[in-house]
This record gives structure tokens, C-alpha cells and sequence, in this order.
């Protein structure tokens, strides 16, 4: 299940221009912005988020019937953040393509602290959704948000492109990152 979704979300990241960083386990990690900048990585985002909410419905309906009743309900989690990034390749026995920093760790969070078939964007991305004219797409969730290693946090639900359904959890995590320049000359995010 998880090989057809990915192999979806990689259709959808290479029609927007996302940059699939890595899958982990049931995470898939990508990003805006990098290697080459984007003047609108977080709205780039943000459809890439909910065109994938919207494919994971599709997908689900059609393989409820080889699958079983309890297929559909399966859902994402996803997290948005907009923030530098640093870029380079991770040496040892597979050698890849890595981005790190706090803009990272913020997307994580946004994700772990967010709700199965909801789209949970930090105050920074949604500050450029604003900015970029789509502020209908916005919410402010009622209750602040308490993220490991940053504290109470300001959080808004983007507006799926199809309503959200009860769920299990299964995650993924995106980041929007802006632009900057990276360690070394590996790469310029």
C-alpha cells in the first residue's frame, strides 16, 4: 500500500516541482526550494499537500475492494513549515542526499502534533500562503500547539481540496524551505 502511494505522491511531486528529500517507514519528506529557489515554495507546498490528500482518497477507494472494508480508513497526517535549510550528502555504507536544520524539525513537528486527514502548517508558512493571496485556504486552530523543543506554537489547517474523514494514522511529513545557501558547494538551498 504504502509502495502505491509513494509511487503517487511522486507523480504529484514531479508535476509541482516538489523535491522528494526521503522516505522513512511510513514518512515521506519533501520539499520546495531546494536545490533550486522558489519565490512560491510554500504555496507549491501546500498544493502538493492537498492534491496528496486528495490522490490518498482516490487510491483508497479503488483498493477497497481488493483490500477489505477497513482500507479507508487510513489517512495522512501532514505538517507544513517554510524556514532555511542546510543540504548535503550523508557519506557511509548508502551514501544520500540529506537536509537538516531547525526548519526540519519544525515540519516534524507539525506533523506529530497535527490530525490524521489534516494539513497543519507553522505560523511562517502560513504568513506566505497570506501573502500570497490564498488566505481563504486558512484556519487557525483553536488550542496552541505544545512542540517538543520549541514550546506553545500558533498553528493553522490548511483546507483539504475534499473533506477529511475520520482516521488512522498514517503520517507524512513536508517541509517548505526558503531560500539560502547551504554547507560546502553540495548544493544551494
Amino acid at each position: 500500500l504504502l509502495e502505491t502511494l509513494y509511487r503517487d505522491f511522486d507523480e504529484v511531486a514531479n508535476k509541482l516541482g516538489v523535491f522528494k528529500v526521503e522516505t522513512v517507514g511510513d514518512c515521506y519528506i519533501g520539499a520546495s526550494g531546494v536545490p533550486t529557489s522558489a519565490a512560491n515554495h510554500a504555496m507549491i507546498m501546500a498544493r502538493f499537500s492537498r492534491e496528496c490528500l486528495a490522490h490518498m482518497d482516490e487510491l483508497l477507494l479503488e483498493l477497497e475492494a481488493a483490500l477489505g472494508p477497513g482500507t479507508t480508513d487510513l489517512a495522512l497526517r501532514i505538517g507544513l513549515h517554510s524556514g532555511p535549510v542546510t543540504g548535503g550528502v550523508l557519506r557511509g555504507d548508502k551514501s544520500r542526499f540529506q537536509l537538516f536544520g531547525d526548519s526540519m524539525n519544525t515540519a516534524a513537528r507539525m506533523e506529530s502534533t497535527g490530525i490524521p486527514g489534516r494539513i497543519q502548517v507553522s505560523q511562517e508558512t502560513a504568513r506566505l500562503v497570506v501573502a500570497s493571496g490564498q488566505q481563504h485556504l486558512l484556519s487557525p486552530r483553536p488550542e496552541f500547539v505544545e512542540a517538543k523543543g520549541k514550546g506553545k506554537m500558533q498553528t493553522y489547517w490548511l483546507r483539504p481540496k475534499r473533506s477529511t474523514r475520520k482516521s488512522n494514522d498514517k503520517r507524512m511529513r513536508l517541509s517548505a524551505t526558503r531560500n539560502q545557501r547551504s554547507f560546502s558547494s553540495l548544493t544551494s538551498v
